[in-house]
């Protein structure tokens, strides 16, 4: 086996391991330790706080990563974040090569490749650079845009229904595609919902699966400050944003656990590029748009979105609540199919949004 065969079979085994973890508002990493052939250690960025995939790792291989090839889906960090930088534990280690997938294109986490190389370790770059790249697409995009990465995701009918005419929208998919729900919940790290969807369905925006450390913040849009104080999110353990135009901030009482968050906005609809914003000063990388169809459309017409993931499930309701709303956006959006994936009845669509002619590579209209 060639030595590109080689780094190209351990580094497919950190990106697989990279997806087991809940890292947001970090990216994923997987790291892989090779000596002599064999694996001697392993490991995985769980959730953020938590020890680096490359600690992990270092830790189950022990004196065996005296010399050894460590594989790394993101180039090891170099500085002193919550956790001590990464590059300073391999020095330690004696590793002799690192082989990195992707630079680390966060600023402040950048150049521990030429920490380690300054340290007389061999550091390789590159390889399977778009297999781990696309792994962390939440993280690349929102270092690059410097907001948030924005995923839309709802459930409806065949014919595009959230709910009946009456607003009622509980449970349109089945088991399996609402687990996968909570898994987007803390896959992005911040959930939203606009204050219609708040006040009928109340819902508690929790990522209910195994393996999450960290809630995510929940996000409650209320314009008015209209939204009643006990909203089931406000209750659960975590962070809770309540959103509220400026003007009407002082009509938002205190909670506990409750962030008021005061943004501008005009004709009593919240400025989203400022939330965004907001999020972005606060580390966030990711935000789920969950509903209701109105907020999505104000998204996708503010040209917000990023990613789009549908669960469909084989009902017909003929009338009701579009999950854009009850009017096509201003805008046209276009969209690229990106898989399709059968989740017991349903199916659930993942389509990226695809740039306009200004959002490519700084272009102009």
């Amino acid at each position: 086996m060639t030595k590109n065969a080689i780094h190209d079979r351990f580094m497919r085994r950190a990106i697989r391991l990279s997806l087991r973890g809940y890292p947001a508002p970090n990216p994923h990493v997987g790291c892989v330790i090779v000596r002599d052939g064999s694996v001697v250690g392993e490991g995985f960025h769980q959730y953020a706080g938590g020890p680096h995939a490359e600690v992990v790792a270092l830790r189950q291989a022990g004196t065996q990563a005296q010399g050894a090839d460590v594989y790394v889906t993101l180039e090891p960090c170099a500085h002193h974040g919550r956790t001590p930088p990464c590059t300073e534990a391999l020095i330690e280690a004696d590793v002799s090569r690192v082989v990195v997938a992707c630079r680390d294109r966060y600023e402040q986490a950048a150049g521990g490749a030429e920490r380690l190389r300054a340290a007389g370790i061999e550091v390789v770059v590159g390889v399977l650079e778009a297999e781990a790249a696309a792994t962390n697409r939440r993280f690349i995009v929102a270092v690059a845009r410097g907001r948030p990465y924005v995923t839309v995701k709802a459930a409806i009918t065949l014919d595009g229904m959230i709910a009946n005419p009456a607003g009622e929208s509980k449970w349109i998919t089945g088991l399996a595609a609402r687990t996968a729900g909570h898994r987007l919940r803390a896959e992005m790290g911040a959930v939203l919902v606009g204050p219609r969807t708040a006040l009928l369905d109340d819902p508690r925006l929790t990522a209910r699966v195994r393996g999450v450390v960290n809630p995510p913040l929940r996000i409650l849009l209320d314009p008015r400050g209209e939204l009643p104080a006990d909203r089931a999110a406000y209750r659960e353990a975590g962070r809770t944003w309540h959103v509220v135009l400026e003007k009407h901030a002082d009509r938002v009482g205190a909670m506990p656990r409750v962030d008021v968050v005061p943004v501008p906005g005009e004709d009593g609809e919240l400025d989203l590029g400022a939330v965004l914003e907001r999020l972005h000063e606060d580390g966030q990388t990711g935000l789920l748009v969950e509903g209701g169809g109105s907020t999505i459309r104000r998204f996708l017409e503010a040209g917000l979105v990023d990613r789009v993931d549908l669960f469909v499930a084989p009902k017909l309701l003929g009338e009701g609540v579009s999950w854009i709303g009850n009017r096509v956006p201003g805008r046209e959006t276009s969209l690229r199919l990106v898989s399709t994936t059968r989740l017991g009845p349903d199916v659930h669509l993942r389509y990226d949004v695809v740039p306009g002619p200004s959002e490519i590579d700084g272009t102009s209209d």
